[in-house]
């Protein structure tokens, strides 16, 4: 199933995405979007209902962050081979982990403010955690997942390099510089997330055109990696990092500006777009 959050009426209504393509209010039968309604009686009152007999969402309701526990982010770096190469370094021997700061999430429709002229794109397949824990076997991860996304890890490259070592968290937790989304797809409806089309582009250039199949590490060793160290917890996402293609990896070097509108897309987990302004702090 394809859940999703929607902004009517000045209140969060859950739903999902029904066979036709219909976006279906589901707060009858849950109060939102988590990962605890995702399982046991809550997800089955949601499989066994009729969803054609739910009110609908409006086609143009603005659409929040699917999911509404998310704990942490668990970003990784360097994560395809080619965008290790484009950016001058090394491929790391083990995961390169970071984190962004839960208070940058946004949904698949944000509106960025753009704090400086060297803002960066990177599409992301997201992971989200559905039953948590530690010392997860690679061969157990993919029961954990409750589903995936497309992600955007926006990036402030000036700030990110400002010292030594980079500050990646700071850089990439700016306000709405983690937009997710259109929905959350359950992983029952993904088949092999682990080759799947994902790419970004602008006014039809394509700006990064990959597949997951290329990730160094993949979601069963990053999950046991991860959980070998921290616990991860419901909720939790994990961006498990961007193919080449992005703005600082071009020679000249080309950054985000005001008037963009960047769509990300992923194959079988939909799209999202993503606009930026100029800074509204004059």
């Amino acid at each position: 199933m394809k859940f999703l959050r929607a902004w009517v009426n000045g209140a969060t209504v859950p739903g999902v995405l029904d066979s036709q393509g219909v976006r279906r209010n589901i707060s009858s039968l849950v109060a939102d979007v988590t990962t605890q309604s995702l399982s046991g009686a809550g997800l089955a009152a949601i499989q066994n209902a009729d969803l054609s007999a739910l009110p609908e969402i409006a086609a143009d309701a603005p659409l929040l962050a699917p999911w509404a526990d998310c704990k942490k982010f668990v970003c990784i770096g360097l994560n395809y081979a080619d965008h290790a190469d484009e950016t001058g370094m090394e491929l790391p021997e083990q995961p390169m982990v970071f984190t962004k700061w839960t208070s940058s999430l946004a949904g698949p429709g944000a509106v960025v403010s753009l704090p400086a002229d060297t803002v960066d794109w990177e599409v992301e397949l997201v992971a989200v955690i559905g039953h948590g824990g530690r010392d997860i076997a690679a061969a157990d991860a993919f029961a954990h997942i409750a589903g995936y996304c497309v992600g955007q890890d926006i990036s402030e490259r000036r700030l990110q390099m400002a010292s030594t070592p980079a500050q990646f968290s700071l850089a990439k937790s700016l306000r709405n510089f983690s937009p997710v989304g259109p929905w959350l797809t359950t992983s029952d409806e993904v088949g092999d997330p682990m080759d799947l089309a994902i790419g970004c582009e602008r006014d039809g250039e394509v700006l990064q055109q990959s597949r997951t199949s290329s990730l160094i590490f993949d979601i069963p060793t990053l999950v046991e990696y991860l959980s070998a160290r921290v616990e991860l917890l419901p909720g939790d996402m994990i961006f498990t990092g961007t193919p080449d293609g992005v703005g600082v990896g071009r020679r000249p070097r080309v950054f985000i500006e005001a008037g963009w509108t960047i769509t990300s897309e992923i194959e079988g987990l939909g799209y999202m777009r993503t606009t930026f302004v100029a800074d509204d702090k004059g």
